[in-house]
């Protein structure tokens, strides 16, 4: 697992990543990105599911502006921006995009088939990662077989998924699948810029992304009357604030933990770590909401779970020597080197 950045000066809500161990770096900001949205899975659930609320455009606008206070909460100021505002224009307008996207969606999908079907994100994310610039990745051979056996498996679990819940439509696999195509473009965004500018902050990136992308969010929401209905219908429940606030926080701390991961590990580890989160987020699913698995269910896990197995696997192949820096005396003959040590 490889990324820029990994020798920079990194803190998750105050905890030092810089000097500690790789695996002690990856295990901190795994944890607080599983806490924050499997808490969030279950309240969206709950909120699209259970109360038939689906306004995805206007929670994701709702969320951005507890995201900005619980920044400000942080002690972040615009003064601490190490990049220009332009930076996160296209950033921004992805990250909304998908976010309203991916919310929207679950109001023609049920909960398990659109958090598997953007599991496959990981096939274009290492794609992308070809193309963009600053990044050009490459990756080894059985990391694109993990990544086939994610799709595969994925597929699998959809099909199945479309035969036990009447909660399934084209209109909501047109809508993950955008919501895919942003997701490929933004972790590799992301990374390129944390490469290019390794004094970015998470911090930084979100306010920004939010303060940038808030605006996006109003066009969808007039063109389709979300802003008035979703504005009438929470008004006369307003727990469902309460609900949203709490998943805001809880996402508040994955997407810190997220751009943590990017940041030190790369757009394509953190791809594999979310499809893990979203595979333990379907099982509790079908625990806590006592949904039908059938075996192709169990089939896809199985695929879904091999896929990760062979990705954690090394790579076989040679490494190269590490080179030593090069001074001034490794130009002089082997023979004048030893003579000048013996007369030191």
């Amino acid at each position: 697992m490889t990324g820029g950045g990994e020798e920079q000066g990194r803190s998750l809500f105050g905890v030092s990543l810089t000097n500690r161990p790789r695996w002690q770096q990856f295990m901190i900001c795994s944890s607080g990105f599983f806490f924050g949205y499997l808490v969030n899975g279950i309240c969206e659930e709950y909120v699209y599911n259970r109360l038939q609320f689906s306004y995805g455009w206007y929670f994701t606008f709702v969320q951005g502006f507890v995201y900005l206070a619980l920044i400000r909460l942080q002690g972040f100021t615009v003064k601490q921006m190490v990049n220009p505002w332009r930076t996160y224009v296209r950033l921004s307008a992805v990250l909304m995009g998908s976010n309203g996207l991916t919310k929207g969606s679950l109001a023609f999908l049920n909960y398990p088939a659109q958090i598997m079907f953007k599991s496959t994100k990981v096939l274009p994310v290492m794609v992308m990662g070809a193309f963009i610039p600053g990044l050009r990745r490459k990756y080894a051979f059985q990391e694109y077989v993990s990544a086939v056996m994610l799709v595969v498996g994925l597929i699998l679990f959809t099909l199945a998924d479309a035969q036990t819940s009447p909660n399934f439509s084209m209109a909501g696999v047109a809508m993950v699948s955008g919501a895919l195509v942003m997701d490929a473009f933004l972790g590799n965004l992301q990374e390129a810029i944390f490469k290019m500018n390794p004094d970015t902050t998470q911090m930084e990136m979100l306010f920004c992304s939010t303060v940038v992308g808030l605006p996006f969010l109003a066009v969808p929401m007039v063109l389709t009357g979300e802003l008035v209905t979703a504005w009438t219908s929470c008004s006369q429940h307003l727990y469902v604030y309460a609900v949203l606030v709490l998943e805001a926080m809880a996402t508040f701390v994955g997407q810190v933990s997220v751009l943590s991961l990017i940041a030190l590990f790369g757009a394509a580890t953190t791809a594999m770590v979310t499809t893990a989160r979203k595979a333990v987020t379907l099982l509790l699913s079908y625990l806590i909401f006592t949904k039908p698995l059938t075996e192709q269910h169990a089939t896809g896990l199985l695929l879904i779970t091999m896929g990760i197995v062979i990705k954690l696997l090394p790579e076989n192949k040679e490494r190269r020597p590490r080179r030593l820096p090069k001074n001034d005396d490794d130009d002089k003959p082997r023979e004048s080197r030893e003579a000048g040590e013996e007369t030191a």
